[in-house]
């Protein structure tokens, strides 16, 4: 059956299914793809019903929503859809129908869970996904939707109560109702709940702490948003929760004590986050919040430092009776270009305040924030989508606080937030409890929320509290058996230390999924997974949700003896085939002329290649077959001994001290012949980056126009900004591997492997099912010197249980890891590493393409000075150059390796055959990496990247001139 892969518009529902904090604050807007309709005149899926319950307590609001969706087309679809969540929110729980009962999402590592999902969607198979991307930014996948089917899906959110006066309140989005004929309510709440912001008053009726409340289209109102409110407590509220065999709280402590002025510093950094995501802020209100903060201050002096891939240099300013225009018309000057970097900045040791004005996606570099010392502040101010979590994490840490500028009704908030100081959270004294942690070291709206666990019958805590120049010791005890239970304080415990990890999250990543792992939740490092078959929780080891796990046991006792037989089998598989390379590089070839003429080809006959095999886990290696070579002219007993083979001796023996023929590689420059490309490299010099500004700021641009002006800045001498603007791919898709791939590859390719391991360690993170993802870092390892972590990582390739669509790539890692291993200054650790598989085998030349687009099919050629050219379909040429396997269904690596060069040119040219997919840069990224004297302490390496967009396009990319 034909697959429409479509984002499912009925979804567009969670839009505005997601509370917002206040009613104050606008939702953000929703990234999806446009629908794709199959065919004219057919429907798009519809919501059919929809419920909502909220549990209120425990200072927050556990939001559970379930949604019935049609499919009335023809085709079966799949659901792709991001959307963001108001700070504070967290998603706790995902359900999908499986045979016609909702069947519980289990938390999984989140590369595993994409990993897992691909896969299976490729079988056909149900399965569904909801992960986080970046920022306050997450994802749901759904598949399939049947023809004319329906799916049950459930979404558990968990967001924070808001205290106003004597009440506690959420906001209730609704807009999807008007849709609908009638949505059930159903609100568990200690006290009588009201809602406010409907047409007209439905009424709500009671039983018990459960209240349920029908709506009909019409009682929603165009904002489309209810706020329900529920009395709150003057008196410190605490519930525990019974899970994983602890007894676990959360505590709502009022603190009687109000926010007062504070005093300005005399001076202040001024930390303006300029890349290219900066031009989403609000300006207009963060200038008003600084016009606030100046009048306040009076006098002040201020140091700009302007964030982005590079902090540029500090700038000084006088403000004087709050006038600050000379500061302000510099901000308003600022250019918004380039990715953000959190360090390469210092604060300065005599500003003891600074100023944060930014969204907290932080995404290039490996630094981290600064830290900052005893005594200084950082305040975030917030006005556009981004990481909340981690801006409120940074500011807390040190001594400061995160202040959100979403709306014009949030400046008054904002405002008395800057210039005001909040009781204060100091220290929690006491015994009976461990493993504490606050929400938050500050008393917003008068309450400070806590959780921990009891480790005794009763506890004794006491809340060191600063407030308004003195200090207040709040108590707060805790007796397990006169205290309510309920099924929020494990959860919330979670959220808060959760939220505390986020100021590091590359740091604490570890902590962060294993967090996520045990209380299901969806967070930087995990997802939540569904999946349809038994053998599938069994066969990618996911742990199997209650409703199945003693089918799933049960399977999994079974396979579990056949596993360690099948790793066997790969590993020989793996072993046989360099064997056979190391067979190929003893043997000896002729170096003469042909004994007759071997006709060139003028263009590869691609009209009787074989159509590829649909995509199926490899059981095994396929070696190389050679033994056409003994019946054939190439078997000839003529050879040309050249230097290098006289010096080759004992294959065990291979050493990186051969001195590789004196060759020399000559790269062919590209460029793109895109018009504005063409248009940056008609600018003078000096006008380039102008014209570059222009032009993206006319009209929406692809990741090719960033590729482009970068390449034209790079030729024309301005490093520094080409870098900036190559970085920008970092800021357009912050979850798109391909993008992020392309960029590292540019990265290597200018000789800043310092700022392409980060990028690639991202893409390992999102991709670990692909070997290349492994590959690619390790080699930018290397570069950066830390030879151990590339053969650490290279092993993992060559051990690797990989998709049938990447064969042969251990051979190529094998290659590269025994070439670090012999040509490294101290040992290597390779006691993990099958003793078989440690061989050095040096080349005169060795050419390797890579590309970025997963199901497109590149070809690399190689013509020799006998005019043989090496290619898929020749696999051996007469003088021993051999090629790898065709990689039609990847990414690369396709690899030309030849140990003994004969005198003359060697022709390198890379062919685009096809593809399958969309790709995300307009065209294909090629990178090709060419090396002379290859794994011996010569070797010379050269790197070029390249685009492609035509099917049968070829590109002469450069040549060897061996002497």
């Amino acid at each position: 059956m034909p697959r429409l892969r479509s984002c499912l518009c009925a979804l567009l529902c969670l839009a505005v299914l997601l509370p917002t904090m206040t009613t104050a604050q606008r939702l953000p807007d929703l990234v999806a793809p446009a629908l794709i309709v199959a065919d004219a005149g057919e429907s798009p899926v519809r919501l059919e019903s929809a419920s909502m319950r909220v549990d209120a307590g425990a200072g927050v609001a556990r939001t559970t929503i379930d949604l019935v969706l049609r499919n009335p087309t023809q085709r079966v679809l799949e659901g792709n859809l991001q959307f963001p969540l108001a700070p504070g929110q967290q998603i706790v729980g995902f359900s999908l129908d499986i045979d016609g009962a909702l069947r519980d999402a289990v938390p999984v590592p989140k590369d595993r869970g994409r990993e897992v999902f691909e896969t299976i969607v490729r079988e056909g198979v149900d399965p569904g996904l909801l992960e986080h991307t970046a920022g306050d930014a997450f994802r749901l996948r759904v598949y399939p939707f049947a023809p004319g089917g329906t799916r049950h899906v459930r979404l558990v959110l968990m967001a924070p109560l808001q205290r106003e006066g004597r009440t506690d309140m959420v906001d209730l989005p609704l807009a999807f109702a008007r849709g609908l004929d009638r949505i059930e309510l159903t609100l568990k709440t200690t006290g009588r709940p009201s809602l406010s912001g409907l047409v007209g008053t439905p009424p709500i009726t009671r039983s018990g702490e459960v209240h349920r409340v029908t709506l009909h289209a019409g009682d929603v109102a165009d904002a489309g948003i209810a706020t329900l409110r529920v009395p709150s407590e003057r008196r410190p509220f605490v519930q525990l929760q019974r899970r994983d065999g602890a007894t676990w709280f959360v505590a709502d402590v009022p603190v009687d004590a109000a926010d007062a002025p504070r005093a300005l510093p005399q001076r202040i950094g001024l930390l303006w986050d300029s890349s290219m995501s900066g031009r989403e802020r609000a300006h207009a209100l963060e200038f008003a919040l600084l016009d606030a903060y100046f009048r306040a201050a009076g006098d002040i002096e201020v140091e700009l430092l302007r964030l982005r891939d590079v902090a540029d240099a500090p700038m000084r300013f006088q403000v004087r009776d709050g006038d600050w225009r000379t500061l302000r018309r510099e901000l308003e000057s600022t250019v918004y270009d380039g990715a953000s970097a959190a360090g390469g900045w210092t604060p300065s040791a005599d500003t003891r305040e600074f100023l944060l004005f930014g969204d907290g996606l932080f995404n290039h570099g490996a630094q981290s924030f600064p830290a900052f010392d005893d005594g200084q502040r950082l305040y975030a101010v917030q006005s556009a989508n981004g990481d909340a979590t981690r801006l409120a994490a940074l500011a807390q840490a040190r001594g400061g606080r995160a202040i959100p500028l979403r709306t014009v009704a949030a400046l008054p908030a904002a405002t008395r937030a800057l210039l005001r100081d909040a009781p204060r959270l100091e220290a929690i004294d006491g015994t009976g409890a461990r493993d504490l942690v606050a929400e938050s070291n500050v008393a917003e709206n008068g309450i400070l929320r806590i959780a921990g666990r009891l480790d005794a019958p009763h506890a004794d805590l006491t809340l060191v509290v600063h407030a308004g120049g003195r200090t207040q010791r709040i108590p707060l005890p805790i007796d397990a058996a006169r205290t309510p239970q309920g099924e929020l304080a494990a959860l919330q415990w979670a959220r808060f230390q959760l939220a505390a990890l986020q100021a590091e999250p590359e740091r604490n990543r570890q902590r962060i999924a294993a967090l996520g792992q045990r209380f299901g939740l969806v967070t930087p490092g995990t997802s939540l997974l569904v999946l349809e078959r038994i053998e599938d929780y069994v066969r990618f080891d996911i742990e199997a949700p209650a409703s199945i796990a003693e089918a799933v046991a049960s399977a999994r006792a079974q396979a579990e003896s056949t596993q360690e037989d099948e790793r066997q089998t790969r590993r020989d598989a793996v072993a046989r085939g360099w064997a056979e390379r190391i067979a190929w590089w003893a043997r000896v070839f002729p170096k003469d002329a042909p004994p007759k003429q071997i006709a060139a080809p003028q263009g590869v006959d691609d009209s009787r290649r074989p159509a590829p095999p649909a995509p199926a886990p490899m059981a095994a290696a396929a070696p190389m077959v050679m033994a056409e070579a003994a019946s054939s002219p190439m078997a000839l007993d003529r050879t040309q001994t050249t230097a290098s083979r006289a010096r080759a001796g004992n294959v065990a023996d291979a050493s990186s001290d051969a001195q590789a023929p004196a060759a020399t590689i000559r790269l062919n420059p590209w460029q793109s012949d895109a018009p504005l490309a063409r248009r940056l490299r008609e600018a003078p010099d000096g006008e380039v980056y102008a014209r570059y500004l222009d032009a993206r700021d006319a009209e929406v641009q692809g990741t090719a126009f960033y590729l482009d002006a970068a390449d034209v800045l790079q030729r024309r001498g301005e490093t520094a900004l080409a870098l900036r603007v190559l970085s920008n791919l970092a800021e357009l898709d912050l979850d798109n591997p391909h993008v992020l791939r392309v960029l590292a590859y540019r990265l290597r390719e200018l000789q800043r492997d310092d700022l392409a391991v980060p990028v690639l360690e991202r893409v390992l993170a999102m991709r670990p099912e692909e070997p290349q993802s492994l590959r690619d870092l390790a080699l930018a390892y290397a570069a950066t010197g830390e030879r151990q972590r590339a053969v650490n990582l290279l092993a993992d390739v060559v051990d690797g249980d990989w998709n049938g669509r990447f064969a042969e790539i251990e051979l190529t890692a094998l290659a590269e890891l025994n070439a670090l291993v012999a040509t490294a200054a101290t040992p290597l650790d390779t006691s993990a590493i099958d003793p078989r598989l440690l061989r050095n085998l040096p080349l005169d030349l060795r050419a390797v393409l890579s590309w970025d687009s997963d199901d497109s099919d590149m070809d690399l050629w190689v013509t020799d000075p006998d005019g043989e050219k090496a290619y898929y379909g020749n696999r051996l040429t007469r003088q021993g150059a051999r090629m790898s396997p065709d990689f039609t269904r990847g990414y690369g690596p396709e690899e030309f390796a030849l140990r003994d060069a004969k005198p003359g040119t060697y022709r390198v040219e890379a062919n685009f055959f096809g593809q399958r997919q969309q790709v995300v840069t307009g065209a294909t990224t090629l990178t090709l990496w060419l090396s002379t004297g290859f794994g011996t302490a010569a070797q010379t390496d050269q790197r070029v990247t390249l685009r492609l967009s035509d099917a049968r396009e070829t590109v002469f990319v450069g040549a060897f001139e061996v002497e």
